[in-house]
């Protein structure tokens, strides 16, 4: 690491996927961290590979471990996992940030947001600000209280030793660095690398390499679905006529057509709050009546489907309808259709369990990968132009 280098915060230790019953952590019904497969050990290998590649900051998450050897509180207040797993057992002497807001209320998109404190609801923002500063975290995230840490020191809770141990690595980073040798982004020069058209170029050729594809039905020629051929009257759903005008001619209705391409977003539930809906949470179905247009729409038009999976979607009640199902990670319609009428190649594997009903997910142990019973796709399916449906 030096001048011409960036500073890693890998977050969010020590990981954050086992929540009870699939829930946010940004949020108090989804607080709690579970392991009944007893694999906690399982959820620190990215960051045993993040910490040899010398990664100089790390982020605990919200969630509070249940059911462990470790306190049961949320990560950014708790010693055990801190001091006793992160500093002493992986000797990391980086930053430690905690993730924002776990001390002080506040309001977000016009809703009362209350701090993520878990397992210290009880205690004052002063007691949860000591509890973070004993845990040996080193930075509050979106705080904006500096009084109460003068407070502490003024009052003998917390030394200026601890705090010089902190403001250390803080200063070092910046050092390291070259920060206060040359504090100023040169703009022009940045613009021309972030910006270049060998990188913007990289980005679309990955998007274009991520699109992974889950079945693609042969007709009755016996000729698959994908990929299509340039020229094809196409229906669409949720992609724009101007994206598609260079590949097919794009029409009105399913009955004009000889394929329909939609997109989808995976399922979630709605919930109270906008910021709530900003972590799309809840059932991986589909709402039935949803569900029952795109079979419509299917049984009227060849109909290709691309699903956005931010998270796991059941697409069981569709994967026998759509002539062709495709997945991305985040993608834009122009490399979609350049997958779809052949001009590239889909590329991606699944990097999770598919599974075919949310009874399936329930009966899923949380800190277990790729447990899921009979699923419709498992982990790493992902196929090609040359392989079947």
């Amino acid at each position: 690491m030096g001048g011409d280098s960036v500073a890693t915060m890998t977050k969010h230790f020590p990981g954050g996927g086992p929540q009870k019953d699939g829930e946010d952590p940004h949020f108090s019904y989804g607080r709690e961290q579970v392991y009944p497969g007893d694999n906690f050990e399982h959820h620190l290998l990215p960051f045993e590979a993040a910490f040899d590649a010398g990664t100089s900051q790390i982020m605990p998450y919200y969630g509070m471990p249940v059911g462990t050897e470790y306190d049961e509180v949320g990560f950014g207040f708790n010693k055990s996992v801190i001091t006793g797993l992160l500093r002493d057992r992986y000797k990391f002497d980086g930053v430690v940030c905690t993730d924002w807001g776990l001390l002080s209320d506040a309001v977000i998109a016009g809703e009362p947001f209350p701090a993520r404190a878990w397992g210290v609801e009880h205690l004052s923002t002063r007691d949860r600000m000591l509890a973070v500063l004993n845990a040996g975290a080193d930075q509050f995230g979106g705080e904006a209280i500096p009084e109460v840490l003068i407070d502490l020191v003024r009052s003998g809770e917390i030394s200026e030793e601890r705090i010089d141990v902190s403001a250390r690595r803080l200063l070092r980073e910046k050092f390291v660095l070259g920060l206060f040798d040359s504090p100023m982004v040169d703009v022009r020069r940045a613009e021309a690398i972030v910006g270049s058209a060998e990188f913007r170029a990289a980005g679309e050729a990955a998007q274009r390499a991520s699109f992974t594809l889950l079945s693609n039905r042969a007709d009755a020629a016996g000729a698959p679905t994908l990929p299509l051929s340039r020229g094809v009257k196409v229906y669409l759903q949720g992609v724009s006529a101007e994206a598609a005008a260079g590949y097919g001619t794009v029409v009105d209705s399913p009955e004009e057509a000889d394929v329909a391409i939609v997109r989808l977003q995976a399922p979630f539930e709605q919930r109270d709050t906008m910021f709530e809906n900003f972590f799309h949470a809840g059932s991986l179905d589909y709402p039935a009546d949803q569900l029952e247009g795109l079979v419509a729409l299917c049984g009227t038009v060849p109909t290709v489907i691309d699903v956005f999976l931010d998270r796991p979607a059941i697409l069981t009640p569709l994967v026998g309808e759509a002539a062709a199902i495709t997945a991305n990670f985040g993608a834009s319609s122009h490399a979609l259709l350049d997958v779809l009428f052949g001009d590239a190649e889909p590329q991606g594997r699944l990097p999770m369990d598919l599974p075919r009903s949310m009874d399936a997910v329930r009966v899923n142990l949380p800190d277990v990968p790729f447990d899921t019973v009979d699923p419709l796709f498992r982990f790493g399916h992902g196929l090609g132009y040359n392989t079947g449906a």
